[in-house]
């Protein structure tokens, strides 16, 4: 085993050590009410023989004042085998009159009357070994008098009675332990076991996962915690599985938007190279692979800001300008292309708008959205624009005539290099980046975007940007 020790070794100590000291705490409670029941119990019977013996005694004497001493030796034997425990009657000085034994054992016992005066007629309790003539003992002491002299009775029960007791009650608790112990570790080890399994399970499918294969799947289990772990894991999977296909789709869309146009370019360079193109048609061809230069610095531009605004590099410069700032300016630039295909422009005779964003990256957004509606349009058709303020964000719509996008098409018009098949045929510079780009740069500014179409009717892209700062 490594020195990082398992889950499995460390819950299964745990468990055992918690439970190991629960009975260790459970057993001395046990000993220590034990003991003191058992002390209680001990006390009362001593109290209420005392009571008991100097009555006894006491009555003993009064029938017989000269010859009681037989009568109360007997009395005290009778009551201590009764109870089982030593009786011992004196007098004030110590001297030992009669007691329960019958074989002599207190014979060289001696009573201080310093201890018997610990003594009153009620009964009182000392533990003492009579000054080491006899065992450690519990005594219980009551003083009585009979026509004038005072008279003692001791009652006696050794304390090794106790200890035994106490001895005999950690044995038991130890056996019990012992075998209890034997089975909660073989259930706790059991426990642990399916407690751990899925981790280790986990464990494996996530080398599987670091090996490239994202199609292992952790299974369900009757456990909240584990199967929260196992659906947050298996929605990882899922996660990475799909951007594990992004990544290769955008790897062949960066290639073959790559591979494309340097074709070209390297086709006509060769044959301008070799004579196959002669002198009089380069000049035509040089403007083709200027394009298509111009295609690939967009391409890289555009791969450039995507990656700028995921890796959180780009910060935009929050400024208030009017939304018909770069809307205008943006026409403006597409002024010919309107022209060519009779496009009607609609909803900029309004009030002005004022927006808060970055600038820059507004007009971006304008250019890419505009840009595509310009694409799509059909000829004689219109392109208009609405806006409306909900809270501290502006809604902006921009809405063009033609033949419209399909259910399939909607969800996939912001993915990296997508593109419709009438784009394709349509127009061969884009390069499949202006909406995603759009959507990026949208949501750096905190707003949202959506598009809406109906087929062969129109193509509506809204989307909102801030008015104003949160704090105002």
């Amino acid at each position: 085993m490594s020195n990082r020790k398992s889950i499995f070794f460390k819950y299964f100590m745990i468990c055992s050590a918690v439970i190991l000291i629960s009975f260790i705490c459970l057993g001395a409670v046990l000993l220590l009410v034990s003991s003191r029941y058992f002390l209680q119990e001990k006390k009362d019977t001593l109290e209420k023989n005392a009571v008991a013996a100097a009555s006894g005694v006491q009555s003993v004497i009064t029938r017989s004042p000269t010859g009681w001493k037989d009568d109360a030796v007997k009395s005290l034997r009778s009551m201590a085998a009764g109870g089982s425990i030593d009786i011992i009657l004196c007098d004030k000085t110590g001297k030992i009159i009669a007691d329960s034994s019958t074989v002599g054992s207190f014979m060289d016992v001696k009573i201080s009357p310093e201890l018997l005066e610990e003594f009153s007629e009620e009964p009182e309790y000392i533990l003492s070994d009579l000054d080491g003539t006899y065992e450690e003992s519990h005594i219980v002491g009551v003083r009585f008098s009979v026509s004038g002299p005072e008279y003692y009775v001791l009652t006696l029960t050794p304390k090794a009675e106790q200890d035994d007791y106490i001895w005999q009650i950690m044995r038991i608790f130890v056996i019990s332990i012992a075998v209890v112990m034997v089975v909660v570790v073989i259930v706790v080890y059991f426990i642990a076991g399916r407690l751990s399994a899925p981790i280790i399970e986990i464990a494996e499918v996530s080398r599987e996962i670091g090996k490239g294969n994202f199609s292992v799947k952790l299974p369900d289990y009757n456990v909240y915690e584990m199967q929260e772990l196992s659906n947050a894991f298996n929605d990882m999977a899922a996660s990475l599985k799909n951007y594990d296909t992004m990544r290769n789709s955008f790897v062949a869309n960066v290639s073959h938007e790559l591979r494309t146009p340097m074709t070209s370019i390297g086709g006509f360079v060769d044959g301008m190279l070799d004579g196959t193109i002669p002198p009089e048609q380069q000049e035509h061809y040089l403007r083709i692979i200027s394009s298509e230069v111009a295609r690939l610095t967009r391409l890289v531009r555009s791969m450039l800001n995507l990656a700028k605004i995921e890796a959180g590099e780009l910060k935009p410069n929050m400024t208030k300008f009017s939304v018909l700032e770069p809307i205008v300016d943006t026409l403006v630039t597409f002024e010919t292309r309107l022209e060519a295909k009779h496009i009607e422009i609609r909803g900029l005779d309004v009030d002005r708008v004022n927006l808060y964003a970055d600038n820059d990256l507004i007009h971006q957004v304008m250019y890419n959205l505009i840009e595509n509606a310009i694409k799509f349009v059909d000829d004689g058709g219109y392109i208009e624009f609405s806006f409306s303020s909900v809270g501290y964000m502006t809604v902006i719509s921009i809405k063009n005539s033609g033949e419209g996008l399909s259910e399939d098409e909607l969800p996939l018009v912001f993915d990296r290099f997508y593109k419709t098949d009438k784009s394709r045929g349509l127009d061969a510079t884009g390069v499949g980046l202006g909406l995603n780009i759009v959507r990026s740069i949208i949501r750096l500014h905190g707003g949202k975007i959506m598009v809406r179409s109906v087929k062969g009717e129109y193509t509506e892209f809204v989307f909102t940007v801030p008015n104003k700062p949160l704090e105002e």
